[in-house]
Order: structure tokens, then C-alpha cells, then sequence
């Protein structure tokens, strides 16, 4: 049976290295509670399929992020691939010439290296490979959020035009639409998870990232899981299979 691949990128709250923050702890454990994709490990679990988790925050390193500074929109305000300002903009960490290339070396790409394993041993074993990329976000807008939009859906999907099937995109507005849920394309965020190797290289690799607004399982703006927890659990539970299914036949 082909299995997919579930990238989960933002679920952690470990900092394995403290050098740099220059915040007391609890200023920075309340940017972790606001920018953590609570409980999407588990949210997203699956025992069949392959899960590629990052094991770090992504206050620590965000590995959705480029890797270079003058790719990433999101770097002009201090959110790049690590972050060096809090959502309001001021400063979290200073990041050396040393640290920065002790982190990309040793965390990011070691990351998106297993991500890349991942998908290979799946092109290799089965032909083609199905990526989720797994994440939530917050009802209202963050400050630094490029898109203000006050009411939000209650899922997202982010697509690309290469690695992103119109039949995808089509069963997973139906699936959310039937069921009685807003969903989003590309809205509030944008795009989908590639390996850099195989990105507009090879269309046997098909991504598409799944987003759950945290109104429907947390109760905010805390981290504590809310009574709907497990309701919007069986929801992505059974959009993954979904796609298990599709592949599979």
C-alpha cells in the first residue's frame, strides 16, 4: 500500500540552542504559544504513513522558510529562516555569521535532507509521492501577517501550479464543503511544500498543504485543546484518507 508523506513543520516547542535570544523566557514562551502549530502532530497522525517532523520551534529555525535571506518575503521583518524579531516587531535574538551557519548546517538541512529521503525511497518504491503540509493558524491575522483579512476560513488548502493536481484541489474544496466548513485556496497563506530537488523538476511528486484554523480546536488564544478537538481531528483524519485512497487504487 503507498503511503503519504505528512510534513509537519511547526508543531514543536524546543530551542535547542538558547545562544543569542536576548528576551527573558517568558516573553518567548508567549511568541512560542502564539506562532506554534499546536497539536498538529497529532491533529494529523497517522500509524500507515510517514510522518517528517520538524523536532524544533520555528522561533528556532523555520524550515518553510528559504534558506537565503533575499528569497524569503518574510526575512524584511526579522521572520526569515530564523527569526530575529517577535511578531511586533521588536527584537527576540541576534545571530551571528557563526550561529546562522551552525543552525542552516545542522538543523535545516539535516531536516529537509530526511524530508528529501523521504520522498526518493517513495518515488522509488511506488513511482510518485503525495506530500501534506500539515500546519494551523490563528483566527485573526498575526501583526506581521501579509494577508489582514479579518474573517478567516475554517481550512485552507495551499496549492502550486506544478505539483498540485486541479483534482486535488477540487476533492478537497468538496470534502470541507459538504461538510458544512469554509475552506480557503492559497487564503490566508499561500503555497506548498517541495523538496528544492524535485520542485517544477519532476510531476510524479504532488503536494498540497492542509491548514486548520485553531478557532475549531483550541481555545484561544491559549494553547489548551477545546471540546472540538477530536471532531476536527476525525475531519483531517479523513482527508488524509482521502488521498490514501486515490493513491492507492
Amino acid at each position: 500500500m503507498k503511503k503519504l508523506i505528512l510534513h509537519i513543520p511547526h508543531s514543536s516547542i524546543n530551542i535547542p540552542i538558547l545562544e543569542g535570544y536576548i528576551q527573558d523566557s517568558d516573553k518567548i514562551y508567549n511568541e512560542i504559544i502564539k506562532l506554534t502549530d499546536w497539536y498538529t502532530d497529532e491533529l494529523f497522525y497517522s500509524d500507515t504513513d510517514i510522518m517528517v517532523k520538524a523536532p524544533f520551534s520555528r522561533i528556532f529555525c523555520d524550515v518553510e522558510r528559504f534558506e537565503n535571506d533575499d528569497d524569503e518575503i518574510m526575512s524584511k521583518v526579522g521572520m526569515g529562516v530564523l527569526y530575529e524579531s517577535f511578531d511586533d516587531g521588536s527584537l527576540l535574538r541576534k545571530v551571528t555569521t557563526v550561529l546562522r551557519s551552525k543552525i542552516i548546517t545542522d538543523f535545516y538541512w539535516k531536516h529537509h535532507n530526511t524530508f528529501l529521503d523521504e520522498v526518493n525511497k517513495q518515488l522509488i518504491n511506488d513511482g510518485s509521492c503525495l506530500i501534506i503540509d500539515c500546519h494551523s493558524y490563528p483566527s485573526k491575522p498575526l501583526i506581521r501577517d501579509l494577508d489582514k483579512t479579518s474573517e478567516r476560513p475554517d481550512f485552507n488548502i495551499g496549492i502550486d501550479k506544478y505539483h498540485t493536481p486541479q483534482k486535488m484541489i477540487d476533492a478537497s474544496i468538496a470534502y470541507f464543503e459538504e461538510r458544512g466548513y469554509s475552506i480557503g485556496v492559497d487564503w490566508p497563506y499561500k503555497g506548498t511544500i517541495v523538496p528544492l530537488a524535485h520542485y517544477k523538476r519532476n510531476d510524479k511528486v504532488n503536494s498540497i498543504m492542509l491548514e486548520v484554523n485553531r478557532k475549531l480546536y483550541l481555545n484561544e488564544p491559549t494553547n489548551e485543546k477545546s471540546e472540538r478537538f477530536n471532531k476536527t481531528k476525525d475531519m483531517i483524519t479523513g482527508f488524509i484518507e482521502m488521498f490514501k485512497n486515490e493513491v492507492n487504487r
